[in-house]
């Protein structure tokens, strides 16, 4: 595409980002009709289509790769506006992080990045597959994803973070009830487990007990699975260590099987986009995942 139209892919940009071209045009101050002929203009000068229209509007490949583009380039002009020493504009970085980094430490890594304000912050929670996904598509600048992981020619880069260490716990009322002669089959099989991650729960459960059979549970995101469930005494489960440490030390948990843990390695995939931002944002994350993880 020749003489990309910035104004057009601003457009685009607020479509994707609202879902739809009314609320694109509510959060521009625009009319609809001129959201409509800017898509349009931009879909003529490509010739192919950038957005799907539906409830949401989502963008096809090449829409999502223009908005990607625009928003690189928005990057770019804020460092460039600290550079000159304009006014510096606060550009939109996306995340997708998993549910149990964002419960534990990736928190503590945002003092230093919005303190004071130097970007706004979009972080999703995303499972591994779909936050390399996102990431690969260029929908988030980078993400924090579990399990193993290369580095691809024309990626993003891989940065390795350590581990996060997963212990199995329940409350001791709890555990007197169901587990009064200790982490054994016969238990495993009547007691209610809690489960964020089937194939994690029931790779311990072989590691612990060699059990690959059914057992009752129930599946809930880890921000219920941990407060309702486990420190509710409803359920056992599989939780971080660094989210149920206090927990244990002053025993409203106990640890149903000691000795006996799960360690999942944890990378950041990121874009090699060199702007102050970008490198802050990359070098904190980093920088905080190896003082708290293994």
């Amino acid at each position: 595409m020749d003489n990309l139209d910035y104004r057009a892919l601003a457009v685009l940009d607020a479509v994707v980002s609202q879902g739809s071209f009314e609320k694109a045009a509510l959060a521009l101050g625009i009319s609809q009709s001129a959201v409509s002929q800017r898509i349009k203009a931009l879909e003529d000068a490509a010739g192919r289509l950038l957005i799907v229209r539906g409830q949401p509007a989502v963008p096809t490949g090449l829409g999502q790769r223009l908005v990607s583009h625009h928003r690189n380039v928005k990057l770019m002009e804020a460092s460039l506006d600290i550079d000159l020493g304009n006014q510096i504009s606060m550009p939109e970085i996306a995340l997708a992080v998993d549910a149990a980094s964002l419960a534990t430490w990736f928190p503590l890594s945002l003092q230093p990045l919005l303190s004071p304000p130097r970007c706004q912050l979009n972080v999703q929670v995303a499972a591994p597959e779909l936050a390399l996904h996102l990431v690969r598509e260029g929908s988030v600048f980078g993400c924090v994803a579990a399990g193993a992981a290369e580095q691809q020619a024309n990626g993003p880069q891989v940065t390795p973070l350590g581990s996060m260490r997963y212990v199995c716990v329940a409350t001791r009322a709890f555990a007197n009830h169901w587990f009064g002669d200790g982490f054994i089959t016969d238990a495993v099989q009547l007691a209610p487990a809690v489960v964020c991650d089937r194939d994690m729960m029931n790779g311990f459960l072989h590691q612990v007990l060699e059990w690959r059979g059914a057992y009752p549970h129930h599946t809930l995101p880890l921000s219920a699975a941990s407060t309702e469930c486990v420190f509710g005494g409803l359920a056992y489960g599989l939780l971080p260590l660094q989210q149920v440490s206090a927990a244990l030390a002053d025993e409203r948990l106990v640890d149903l099987a000691p000795g006996q843990v799960v360690d999942v390695p944890l990378h950041w995939h990121a874009w090699n986009l060199d702007t102050p931002f970008t490198r802050a944002l990359s070098e904190q994350i980093v920088a905080t995942a190896r003082r708290y993880l293994l």
